[in-house]
C-alpha cells in the first residue's frame, strides 16, 4: 500500500503557514488534512512521514524547474543545480523581478523565450508561467521558494522525478487544477458540493473546509506503469517536465 502526501504549498514571505495545507490519503481514504507550518516545517514532516513508510510519495504544488533556455543561459545543467541556485537567488530574483521575471507593478510580460517548460505546453489546462511572479494566478513566487527543498528532499533518499528514476520515496509535481477545474474555490458551495461526491465517508469534517483546504485534499491518485513497480500502484499525478530545465 502507498501512503500519498500532497502539499499545498505558498511562497508568500509571511503568513504562508496559514496557507500551506497537507493531506494524506492511505489506502483510498483522505486520512489527515491540517496546516500551519512553514516551509521548512512542512518539509521536515514530509520526510518523517516518509521514513515511517518508505513507500511514499510527496505531490507539491509548485514548478520544480525552469524553462530549458532560460536553465541553459544561466549555467545549470541538471535540477539539482537549478535547486541550489535557487538556495541562494530565489528572493534576489523575486526582489529584482528583472526580465524574464514579471508580475509586478511596471513590468511587462516577458518576451526573451518561451514562458513555458515541457510541462505546461504539455497539459496547458490554463497553464501559468513560474516567469510570472505577481497578479493572478501566479505561480513564481511559490515555485522560485520551493525549489531549494527539493534538494532537501534530493538528500533525504527521495527519488525526484522525473529527474531521478522512479523509487521510493517519491516526490512529483502536481497540478490539482486538473482535477476539479470546474470547481469555483471560493463558493461554499461549489467546494461543499464537490468535497461530498470526492470524499462521501469523510463529508462531514470537511464540508466547510477553506478554498485551500479543498485544493490540498482533491483526489489526485492514478495508476502508475514506471518500469520496475507494480501497476496496481499509485502516484500523485505528476506534470511532468520535457527539458533538463523542465
Amino acid at each position: 500500500m502507498t501512503q500519498i502526501v500532497a502539499i499545498d504549498w505558498s511562497g508568500r514571505e509571511k503568513g504562508a503557514a496559514e496557507m500551506i495545507w497537507l493531506a494524506i490519503v492511505s489506502d483510498g481514504g483522505l486520512t489527515y488534512l491540517d496546516n500551519g507550518r512553514d516551509r521548512q516545517e512542512i518539509i521536515d514532516d514530509a520526510i518523517a512521514l516518509a521514513k515511517a513508510d518508505h513507500r511514499t510519495v510527496v505531490g507539491l504544488d509548485f514548478a520544480f524547474g525552469l524553462p530549458a533556455w532560460y536553465a541553459e543561459r544561466e549555467g545549470w545543467t541538471s535540477g539539482r543545480e537549478i535547486w541550489d541556485a535557487m538556495a541562494d537567488r530565489a528572493d534576489d530574483l523575486l526582489d529584482a523581478c528583472e526580465p524574464p521575471f514579471w508580475g509586478r507593478p511596471g513590468t511587462k510580460a516577458q518576451s526573451l523565450g518561451d514562458p513555458y517548460r515541457g510541462t505546461e505546453e504539455a497539459l496547458r489546462p490554463r497553464p501559468k508561467s513560474v516567469f510570472q511572479i505577481g497578479g493572478a494566478g501566479a505561480v513564481g513566487t511559490g515555485s522560485l521558494r520551493g525549489m531549494r527543498h527539493l534538494a532537501d528532499l534530493s538528500d533525504a533518499g527521495f527519488a525526484v522525478w522525473p529527474f531521478d528514476e522512479p523509487g521510493w520515496p517519491l516526490a512529483v509535481e502536481i497540478f490539482p487544477r486538473l482535477f476539479a477545474p470546474t470547481v469555483v474555490k471560493n463558493r461554499h458551495r461549489a467546494r461543499r458540493s464537490f468535497l461530498a461526491q470526492s470524499f462521501p465517508t469523510n463529508r462531514r469534517p470537511f464540508a466547510s473546509a477553506p478554498p485551500d483546504r479543498t485544493t490540498c485534499s482533491t483526489p489526485r491518485c492514478r495508476r502508475s506503469r514506471w518500469p520496475g513497480t507494480s501497476t496496481r500502484s499509485r502516484r500523485c499525478r505528476a506534470s511532468s517536465p520535457a527539458t533538463v530545465g523542465a
